[in-house]
């Protein structure tokens, strides 16, 4: 799945135990932002308060849906190995350190995938299943095997993996795909670029080492914090899009319009007059955009 990086602390210490080893693999604060994703797709697709037996659903479905996301991000660590040593920001996990072998690494991907997809198709539902192990091919494969090494526009084909949370937790719910589920998509699908490009603009020297084709590297600076510009806009018009169809009311758009209209500043102020420290507060403002605005959404479908 294609989601937003883990950015977390440049080389640490070594792990201490095997256990931790394992958990760094999955990835915890993007798996969390995966799961919290779904989880308001599925609350969105239940009316009104939800019943004993709806919230014990969506407990099984986040469970699994977090272990098959897991398993991508672990399968990703195997992949990207020589590429995650090569670069600071992602030289401390254990593949690229060499402290878990390829075959480790491999089976417990596989392992956490087998069981979450058994959970999704036995408690949940076999469309849930599918969409989910789909996703994990459109990260682990499609992604980082085929994309990523090959084209600039890497992150905006392989953004639809990223952007599927939200439909795997209406499904999860529902049985089936609407499209409201697929506004919760769009939002995310545009969300992802102008996130991953901030992110790539301060971190475009580890980028270059690394020999992977980031919009930075292959094209100018200043064309970059453009494609930005004009994707945070593009995004503000999808934000808009779940009170324009009646999936929320006022409390939502007001919530939208206020962090759309601070991402489009934030991007506005990156193309003209750039530095890496306002890179780094546009990458972080991104984070803050997606989960205020989901989490609006959450709290204007139970207040309003």
């Amino acid at each position: 799945m294609t989601f937003p990086e883990q950015t977390a602390s440049p080389v640490s210490a070594p792990q201490t135990s095997r256990l931790s080893q394992f958990y760094v693999l999955t990835k915890p604060r993007v798996v969390q932002l995966i799961v919290f994703c779904a989880l308001i797709g599925m609350v969105l697709a239940v009316p009104g308060i939800p019943s004993l037996h709806d919230i014990g659903k969506a407990a099984v479905a986040c469970a699994g849906i977090w272990l098959v996301a897991a398993a991508a991000a672990a399968f990703n660590c195997l992949v990207e190995q020589q590429i995650d040593a090569r670069m600071r920001r992602t030289a401390w996990r254990p593949t690229a350190r060499g402290e878990l072998s390829n075959t480790m690494t491999l089976a417990f991907s596989g392992i956490l995938c087998a069981i979450g997809s058994g959970i999704l198709y036995v408690w949940v539902n076999p469309l849930t299943m599918c969409l989910t192990f789909a996703t994990f091919v459109g990260y682990a494969v499609v992604y980082t095997v085929i994309l990523k090494p090959r084209t600039p526009q890497n992150i905006v084909i392989g953004g639809a993996s990223g952007a599927m949370p939200p439909v795997l937790g209406w499904a999860a719910m529902t049985g089936s795909v609407s499209p409201e589920a697929l506004i919760l998509f769009l939002i995310i699908f545009l969300w992802t670029p102008p996130h991953f490009w901030a992110l790539a603009l301060y971190r475009v020297d580890d980028y270059r080492k690394s020999g992977l084709p980031m919009l930075p590297v292959t094209h100018v600076n200043e064309f970059t914090r453009l494609q930005i510009f004009l994707y945070t806009l593009v995004l503000f018009a999808a934000c808009l899009m779940p009170f324009v169809f009646r999936m929320s009311g006022w409390l939502y758009l007001v919530v939208a319009v206020v962090l759309s209209i601070g991402f489009s500043w934030y991007g506005w102020r990156l193309w003209r007059n750039y530095s890496d420290a306002l890179a780094r507060k546009t990458f972080r403002f991104s984070l803050i955009h997606l989960s205020a605005l989901f989490a609006a959404l959450l709290l204007d479908h139970y207040l309003v």
